[in-house]
């Protein structure tokens, strides 16, 4: 492994997409809370927008007003590949990834230039892997997917939980999502776009499954088991990308024990909305597989339209997690604010800084966060108010 000298990069981090619903709020929090002397620049496509948003920031905050602005167009690789060669760190907020992404994952591996993103669509973070992978290693990249509410709460949430459990034995994990919150245009898109594709997504998951190589004398599972009831709630299982995320961290630490064991739920309390829950997810996705009433569900929610900061504030979100090993057990919690906008943009920008400034694990290639972030990750985003906490142990 060889990661690109940074000496010469005009950049510590660049947010590419910027002007979009999640980009500004990213934009926002990166303005309060970059550190001093961080080398930070917006870039997008569409130049005046860039000018608006950046105007917006130094309102508030009047050192951006000389924030640099770059041009970056998803169907322009050049421009990626300039750009990545220019930065440190590369955040993007720029989806559905499946659709837009992999020429900026590409322009990253190649540049030795570590990435993070918000997609939560499985198939592009296992054809990323497939295609990518090998590159970033060579130079140094560290490609972190899901730096949001995908997946970061759970990723450190069973990595925090596995820390309180003893070393060395196998160890069973549940964890519960509850929420409150609502999504925007482009989360809908996003979503939209991975259950139409649900052979594009078990092909590419058998083939990473055959290339990428599994945990030597160890045994790593991540299933979505049967409906439950645990810590007060039904527990309905949830298939998200945040379980597999988990299953790879598990794979690649070993802190994580000889045998591990993870299923994952939505947690609802009241038992009908559990079940029309179930049905209400059942048909979307059936409807996702019929281009027309795909198109109508789009229209429901644009792109670049989100809940309004009223609506934010009052959302919340908690994952709890019942862990279990060698005859001990532990619930945790991972809690905060809204989970798909103000918290995602703080992960994500909490993401990238930990990239640019913080001593961590020597890895490249495709990493999860607890991989290639862990506590230092986990660290930061408890000063910026999201919380780890112990419920319960025996």
């Amino acid at each position: 492994m060889g990661r690109q000298d940074d000496a010469g990069r005009a950049y510590d981090v660049v947010l590419f997409g910027a002007t979009g619903f999640a980009g500004r709020l990213t934009a926002a929090y990166l303005a309060a809370h970059a550190p001093e002397g961080c080398r930070w620049a917006l870039a997008g496509r569409n130049r005046a927008k860039l000018e608006r948003l950046r105007d917006e920031l130094a309102a508030r905050h009047p050192a951006c007003a000389d924030l640099p602005l770059l041009h970056a167009d998803a169907a322009d690789p050049a421009s990626l590949r300039e750009v990545a060669a220019a930065t440190r760190v590369l955040a993007t907020t720029v989806g559905p990834y499946l659709k837009y992404g992999e020429p900026l994952v590409a322009a990253c591996a190649t540049a030795g230039t570590d990435y993070v993103d918000l997609t939560g669509e499985p198939e592009f973070v296992d054809r990323m892997y497939l295609r990518h992978d090998a590159t970033a290693r060579a130079t140094g990249a560290r490609l972190v997917h899901a730096c949001g509410f995908d997946s970061v709460p759970h990723d450190l949430g069973a990595h925090y939980t596995v820390g309180l459990l003893p070393e060395g034995v196998p160890l069973r994990m549940a964890g519960y999502v509850r929420t409150n919150a609502t999504f925007s245009g482009g989360t809908l898109a996003s979503a939209l776009t991975a259950v139409s594709r649900p052979l594009g997504m078990v092909r590419a998951a058998r083939e990473r499954q055959r290339a990428e190589p599994r945990p030597v004398g160890r045994t790593v599972r991540a299933v979505l088991g049967v409906p439950t009831r645990e810590q007060g709630v039904w527990g309905v299982p949830l298939p998200t990308l945040d379980p597999q995320v988990i299953a790879r961290s598990a794979a690649a630490l070993e802190r994580y024990g000889p045998d591990f064991h993870y299923r994952h739920y939505a947690g609802v309390k009241r038992l009908p909305v559990a079940v029309g829950g179930v049905l209400g997810a059942g048909a979307a996705c059936g409807l996702a597989q019929l281009p027309p009433a795909r198109r109508w569900l789009s229209a429901r929610l644009a792109p670049g339209e989100g809940p309004d900061e009223a609506r934010r504030a009052s959302s919340w979100f908690a994952v709890r997690f019942v862990g279990e090993g060698g005859g001990r057990r532990v619930v945790t919690e991972v809690s905060g604010g809204d989970p798909g906008y103000d918290e995602t943009a703080k992960m994500l920008a909490e993401s990238a800084l930990s990239l640019a400034y913080d001593e961590l694990p020597d890895t490249a290639g495709q990493v999860t966060t607890a991989v290639a972030m862990g506590d230092a990750l986990r660290e930061r985003l408890t000063r910026a108010g999201v919380r780890f906490r112990v419920v319960g142990s025996e």
